[in-house]
């Protein structure tokens, strides 16, 4: 352990800790919260979280989460395929199924969980079947920005579990540009092998660029490789972009079907934590075997299901999304509005989603600005500095109204104008 805490005292020493702060209570975008170093509380306006659409406070939505756990408790205290599966796991598959138009979805604890089941399932099937022998090697190309959930599964994709198994077919990962389509045209036309399974993996939307992944010339790609398989990680989608918030495919007006239509197998990944208003994650497919593949996957037969509260807050969340359209026509509203004024006050925001990143300049430290905003100003968004390139993460949603976000472009102004002293030559 001694190499853990020279690490660690070293990690300290430089800076790298994240300012951590206590939740007390949340009423809309104002949070009381506890340093908890010093043991100050105070109540601050939210730039930072995921609940894109609010719902988290939703009286709906934390009245099925109760009425879930009074009919079954607040666990399954089991994994799916033995006794975990309760019905309202049918009922959130199939709501999910309808949402993202893939009629087969199974569900997970959470993102990390359903990228490594994925991968251990196509790469290596799941359990030893008398009289089948697994030969296909895998080919998967993956977005070099793509979110952590992505790199940890794709690395490890060479493996099941953790356990090498000398047996299993190969499986070569290569990374591509970022949003770059002639780069992974181009990697694909030199890696790719006959008789090759191919997966395509990316984010939708980038966590921490807000971007958008360039969809439909990628279907124009992959159109090139008849069965190829393209993952869509929907996490900072789902909710959040297309009409209705159906996510990329909506987005570009592009439905699954057509993608089928065109040799291609879509695969959806939907998350629970932003849109949702709980935990969790689903894939979606049109392929019905794929499902029993997905449920037998280590794991996922390793694991409890998703706990019943989780499932109703997320099962009652998605319908009100679906019944209720004008929640992410806000949430995009917010979106220009934000982006707009950041913009007229000389802030770098790129990206092109309610996940705004906002570079600085070199010389301003993040988690510097983000301490100098909340303490002056009351506002709380998410520095980053040790992940990517520095910057600030702010998120909208749908909830904030429009003097709380010039609140906030005030805040950053006078917090750039404290911390910014340009040279000014003679």
């Amino acid at each position: 352990m001694q190499v853990v805490k020279e690490y660690v005292q070293r990690w300290y020493e430089s800076g790298l800790d994240p300012d951590e702060f206590i939740c007390h209570a949340k009423q809309g975008n104002l949070v009381d919260i506890e340093a908890p170093t010093t043991g100050k509380r105070q109540t601050v306006l939210t730039f930072c979280t995921n609940d894109v659409l609010g719902l988290t406070q939703s009286d709906r939505v934390k009245q099925a989460a109760i009425d879930s756990i009074l009919q079954y408790g607040t666990s399954n205290s089991s994994c799916s395929v033995l006794s975990g599966r309760i019905d309202l796991h049918r009922q959130l598959e199939e709501e999910i199924s309808q949402f993202k138009h893939l009629p087969h979805t199974q569900l997970f604890l959470n993102a990390w969980m359903a990228m490594q089941a994925l991968v251990d399932a196509f790469c290596h099937l799941a359990i030893p079947v008398p009289g089948f022998q697994h030969t296909k090697e895998t080919l998967i190309m993956t977005d070099v920005l793509n979110h952590g959930c992505i790199v940890s599964a794709v690395v490890n994709a060479g493996t099941r579990s953790g356990k090498v198994f000398g047996h299993s077919p190969q499986v070569r990962v290569k990374a591509y540009r970022h949003c770059n389509v002639e780069d992974l045209a181009r990697k694909l036309k030199r890696y790719a092998r006959p008789d090759e399974r191919i997966m395509v993996v990316s984010d939708a939307v980038f966590s921490m660029d807000g971007d958008i992944a360039p969809l439909p010339e990628m279907l124009d790609v992959l159109e090139n490789y008849d069965g190829s398989v393209l993952l869509m990680d929907e996490a900072h989608a789902s909710g959040a972009i297309g009409a209705t918030g159906r996510g990329i495919y909506e987005h570009f007006g592009i439905l699954p079907e057509q993608a089928i239509a065109r040799g291609i197998v879509p695969l959806i990944l939907t998350t629970f934590s932003k849109f949702a208003a709980s935990a969790g994650a689903a894939i979606s497919t049109h392929v019905a075997e794929f499902k029993p593949l997905l449920n037998v996957s280590p794991t996922s037969i390793g694991t409890i299901s998703l706990p019943p509260a989780s499932t109703a807050a997320a099962l009652e969340s998605i319908r009100q999304v679906r019944q209720s359209p004008e929640l992410v026509q806000r949430l995009q509203a917010n979106t220009r509005y934000l982006r707009s004024r950041l913009a007229e006050t000389g802030f770098s925001a790129i990206g092109e989603t309610n996940v705004i990143p906002v570079i600085l300049p070199p010389e301003i430290n993040p988690k510097i600005f983000a301490r100098e905003i909340m303490s002056n100003h009351g506002i709380w968004i998410s520095p980053i500095w040790f992940i990517a390139k520095p910057r600030l993460r702010i998120t909208v949603n749908s909830l904030h109204t429009q003097e709380e976000m010039d609140r906030l472009i005030a805040a950053l102004v006078a917090t750039r104008d404290l911390l910014y002293r340009p040279t000014i030559s003679a």
